[in-house]
């Protein structure tokens, strides 16, 4: 037995039992799968909430969180787990619940900023952007994933023979759509520029995300109707998204998504953005990128050389995770 922060804790000698929560969302899951399966074999995923008027509330206002739970969403109960791994503002509060309901044996990771104080967690990951601080904060660059060179090799060995045919270089086009309070880069001007990559002899792979207006990807459905050098995914079927990441030489990223833009810089590829950053949030993380050389303004023409490797945040937020991880419990992936 040994003390750790103030507590006797047993050492581990197999691998801990780690939950992975959110409300839901594709963003929020991804990142929060991409850092639990980084660290540990078999997670274990929970979508939770909180009911309302609680659900609106800031996190450490909300009086016994685990008493105020969702009851359309699944519930929590002990035994508690090792180590519990939340993403987004909508579960911080209900990770605080856990801790001191499990007397803080459970090891707590909060992904994004939670608008609460670092100290009521044990762990937090945030953008390099945010405001929040603190000793056991890890600031990384880039969204958490689940994009892996592994991921990448499989679905490069399963979507090669699925690529728009021909022999030019392959521009993987990836779309989201209009977000609140921002101006979607994409419209017509994007299917100009494409068909312009197109006449330069480029083949082309676009996939529209859920977000993207319909409009958008009938204007492009049409107007390469007819091309065999190009993509142009209809959302329905198997979404050939980690294929494009894998296969592409050089991406193209509508700029309302830090996501996708942070998933595309996980390959070695060259990363354009199409667009103006939607708020202030978002120009500090593109102006850090510009700034590395990880990634560069779309203009049309030839790909930029990528001036810096692939980056990851999820394997500096694994990192820091693995250490708190046996430093707690002796334990070590």
């Amino acid at each position: 037995m040994r003390l750790f922060g103030g507590r006797e804790r047993a050492t581990l000698t197999s691998e801990p039992t780690c939950w992975f929560i959110t409300t839901g969302e594709a963003g929020f899951r991804t990142q929060a799968r991409g850092l639990a399966g980084a660290v540990f074999a078999r997670p274990r995923e929970i979508v939770v909430g909180l009911a309302a008027p609680w659900d609106r509330l800031p996190a450490v206002w909300v009086p016994d969180p685990l008493s105020h739970l969702d009851p359309a969403r699944a519930p929590l109960s002990p035994p508690w787990p090792d180590v519990l791994i939340g993403c987004g503002r909508g579960v911080a509060a209900i990770s605080i619940g856990v801790r001191k309901a499990s007397g803080g044996a459970t090891l707590t990771v909060q992904i994004q900023d939670p608008l609460a104080p670092a100290r009521r967690f044990d762990l937090v990951v945030a953008m390099s952007h945010d405001a929040i601080r603190g000793p056991n904060v890890v600031k990384v660059v880039t969204a958490l994933h689940d994009i892996t060179p592994a991921a990448l090799a499989e679905a490069a060995d399963a979507w090669r023979s699925r690529m728009p045919r021909g022999e030019g270089p392959l521009a993987g086009v990836l779309l989201g759509g209009p977000t609140r309070g921002g101006r979607f880069a994409a419209g017509g001007e994007l299917v100009a520029a494409l068909k312009g990559l197109r006449a330069g002899g480029t083949r082309l792979a676009i996939l529209p995300s859920r977000r993207t207006p319909q409009a958008l990807v009938g204007a492009l459905g049409e107007g390469f109707a007819a091309d065999a050098g190009v993509l142009v995914w209809d959302r329905s079927g198997d979404n050939p998204y980690r294929g494009v990441l894998a296969l592409a030489d050089r991406l193209i990223v509508t700029s309302d998504s830090v996501s996708m833009v942070s998933e595309a810089l996980a390959t070695p590829h060259p990363v354009e953005v199409l667009g103006e950053a939607q708020n202030a949030r978002h120009r500090l993380f593109f102006r850090t990128l510009f700034d590395g050389g990880q990634l560069a303004p779309f203009a049309g023409g030839p790909p930029p050389v990528r001036a810096a490797r692939p980056v990851s945040g999820t394997a500096e937020a694994a990192q820091a995770l693995r250490g708190l991880v046996s430093e707690r419990t002796g334990w070590s992936a």
